[in-house]
């Protein structure tokens, strides 16, 4: 027959179980690793039956006590991993009467350590309830004995950081999920009902993960059939960035369907990027085109930004001329020139942002891709016969496999065409 419980005063049982749980709340615990358990019980006399606990192969198990939650709350360090609540102490007088309101308070006093409940075998429904209310598991006082405790409080350990992971990777996915949709919400929808021009577009972030970089492109119609398109880079790569570029692109839409443009729609555009931007040394490049009503002609303007790739009457691209003004958000009463380009009949014009040219022109070069390397991609693949979609996609993957992987800056590409 197994030996009966034997009654140990508890700070002789503290001496006997001597151990350490270090810190187990900020990190994993190791399978063999010491351990701290505070005892919070109503004994009067001080006792916990719990025959003499042995030290297992390398690790231990230490004991405080505790008479109240009151002292709990002052030996509640970091270093503490499981808590015992014994039921059986006074509850308050607000548990509303079934008994578990020590527990309680001692998930709300130990919200990252493990918790076991304390109470007798002919109470099991109780124990199970503390289970269900958030306890780790349970100990009948009086079917104690020195390796169910020891192996109770490391399981109670192991389940309640588990448990922590999980609710973290669950609360990460969350985020991450909501952040997503914010991203993609952010993302502009082409508003260009009416129109007879073709628009593609392709985004790439920088960020790992990110949905969304500091480049930015929009495009809309205004009621006198004009098509304006825009594209633009803000300065880094992190989510401020990101959220200047949306705050620039949702301005510019604004600014345009309001009527502005030129000159008056970039100095304003200037005013928000002074006011929203984090430092005076963050500036945008910017490129607008204002496409005619009867698709034939347009205008150009540049700050600081790349000029356009131009194909006609299905000949080789070529670039515009780059005529251009100062970045955003650099001078303070700058002016940016307007370009006049004629397009004829049958046309395509390509935005970009430096992400696309600034990879690297061959896998293992230093040497970068640049304005000319771009064109040679693309004029290649024009001769191949891919338009529209099409070419985004290949002109994309060929700059990538020229840099030799992922390109780290922002990307983004946006193609209009007519006839």
């Amino acid at each position: 027959m197994p030996a009966p419980p034997v009654s140990v005063p508890l700070q002789q049982s503290a001496a006997t179980v001597e151990g350490a749980v270090e810190t187990v709340t900020r990190g994993p615990v190791p399978a063999t690793g010491d351990l701290t358990l505070l005892v919070i019980e109503d004994d009067p006399a001080g006792t916990f039956a719990v025959p003499e606990l042995l030290d297992s192969p390398g690790s231990r198990v230490r004991v405080r006590s505790a008479r109240n939650l009151t002292e709990a709350g002052r030996l509640l360090t970091d270093d503490v991993h499981c808590v015992l609540v014994d039921l059986a102490l006074p509850d308050g007088g607000d548990g509303g009467g079934d008994g578990l309101e020590p527990l309680r308070r001692v998930l709300r006093l130990a919200p990252r350590q493990a918790v076991l409940a304390l109470t007798t075998s002919d109470d099991a429904e109780r124990a199970a309830e503390a289970v269900r209310l958030g306890a780790q598991d349970h100990l009948f006082r009086d079917e104690l004995d020195g390796r169910l405790v020891r192996r109770t409080v490391r399981y109670a350990v192991e389940r309640k950081r588990a448990d922590t992971a999980q609710r973290k990777l669950a609360e990460s996915r969350l985020t991450a999920q909501e952040n997503a949709r914010l991203e993609r919400g952010l993302l502009p929808t082409p508003l260009l009902q009416g129109s007879a021009l073709r628009f593609a577009a392709r985004y790439r972030p920088g960020r790992s993960r990110a949905l969304l970089g500091g480049d930015f492109y929009d495009t809309v119609r205004t009621p006198d059939g004009t098509v304006h398109a825009m594209i633009g880079d803000v300065c880094g790569h992190g989510p401020d960035e990101a959220a200047l570029g949306v705050e620039l692109r949702i301005a510019w839409r604004a600014l345009t369907l309001a009527g502005l443009y030129g000159d008056e729609l970039l100095s304003t555009l200037q005013r928000v990027l002074e006011h929203e931007r984090e430092s005076e040394e963050i500036f945008a490049t910017l490129c607008t085109v204002d496409i005619a009503p009867d698709g034939e002609r347009a205008e150009l303007c540049l700050a600081g930004h790349p000029a356009p790739l131009i194909t006609q009457n299905g000949g080789a691209g070529r670039l515009l001329p780059y005529d251009h003004g100062p970045a955003l958000g650099l001078l303070p009463c700058a002016r940016w020139p307007r370009h006049q380009v004629e397009l004829g009949p049958e046309w395509s014009l390509m935005l970009y942002t430096d992400g696309l040219i600034e990879g690297r022109a061959a896998p293992g070069e230093r040497r970068r891709l640049g304005d000319e390397g771009m064109l040679t991609v693309v004029n290649r693949q024009l001769a191949e016969g891919l338009r529209g979609e099409a070419l985004l996609d290949s002109a994309v993957a060929e700059v990538r496999r020229l840099n030799g992987g992922e390109l780290t800056d922002d990307l983004a590409v946006l193609l209009l065409g007519g006839a």
